[in-house]
């Protein structure tokens, strides 16, 4: 099986923490050059000289914030004169807050959805005729097992998960033949700040412990943990490589058998 990234160039969204993070070490343990994009520059700094003691690639990073598309595509253009021909791109970025739907204003639709939306679906088009060029490409986007169903009291981030996981679908079905592939992971219940997040909200409404809350979450998943930011990247990592060619416009969850759906 050929797992080698040497050569190859990936963009990873959201970098320097959680997933995002473990994405981009674990690419670089397979030979890749990373671009890490993320808002906090100290914190890029510091993700990019661990790439460094991986390899010796020519690592670097784009400061953006994605709430913020003018800026990202200004930012962008200008890395693209570098001419690094990146041929795999990880888009991921921060998760809508809780909330009811019933409660949403059509503002908050509209934020996330060009935080998530808008922000891949710019910097996918930007790249595929580089990927066109070089005949390989992988578009793999970390949105979240509430693709298979709703998880309550996340109502925007569901509606704009499940808009994210048809975009990526139409767009495989565009691209396969040249061979680039796009890829949807899905993580459950996965031990980042972000669910740290989540869990204290619930707490709070429900008026229960922290504790309490990841007790009762856990009892939920039929591996009763959490998952690993490192196994969410071990999975994305394969679908990056050349073994995975043939897999394309696939929902893959990562959730320990958390989903009841097939």
């Amino acid at each position: 099986m050929n797992l080698s990234l040497k050569g190859i160039r990936a963009i990873v969204c959201g970098s320097t923490q959680g997933i995002g993070k473990a994405i981009a070490l674990k690419l670089a343990l397979q030979g890749a050059a990373i671009t890490l994009i993320a808002r906090d520059e100290k914190k890029l700094i510091a993700t990019q000289k661990k790439l460094t003691l991986i390899n010796k690639n020519d690592h670097n990073f784009i400061v953006s914030d994605f709430n913020n598309l003018k800026l990202l595509k200004t930012r962008f253009k200008d890395y693209l004169k570098l001419n690094l021909k990146p041929t795999i791109l990880i888009n991921n970025t921060g998760g809508p807050p809780p909330g009811l739907i019933s409660k949403a204003s059509s503002d908050d639709f509209e934020k996330y959805m060009k935080m998530h939306l808008h922000c891949s679906h710019y910097l996918s088009t930007s790249l595929i005729p580089i990927m066109q060029e070089k005949k390989f490409g992988r578009i793999i986007n970390i949105i979240s097992i509430s693709v298979k169903a709703p998880i309550d009291n996340l109502g925007v981030s569901n509606t704009v998960r499940w808009a994210m996981a048809s975009w990526a679908k139409t767009l495989s079905n565009e691209v396969a033949e040249y061979g680039i592939t796009v890829n949807n992971i899905l993580p459950g219940f996965t031990d980042t700040e972000r669910l740290q997040s989540l869990l204290k909200n619930r707490a709070i409404n429900l008026n229960k412990t922290i504790k309490e809350i990841k007790n009762s979450t856990i009892l939920n998943i039929p591996a009763k943990r959490f998952g690993k930011p490192e196994e969410v990247a071990d999975a994305t990592s394969f679908l990056c490589s050349k073994s995975a060619s043939y897999i394309n416009g696939i929902n893959l969850p990562i959730d320990g058998g958390f989903s009841k759906s097939l």
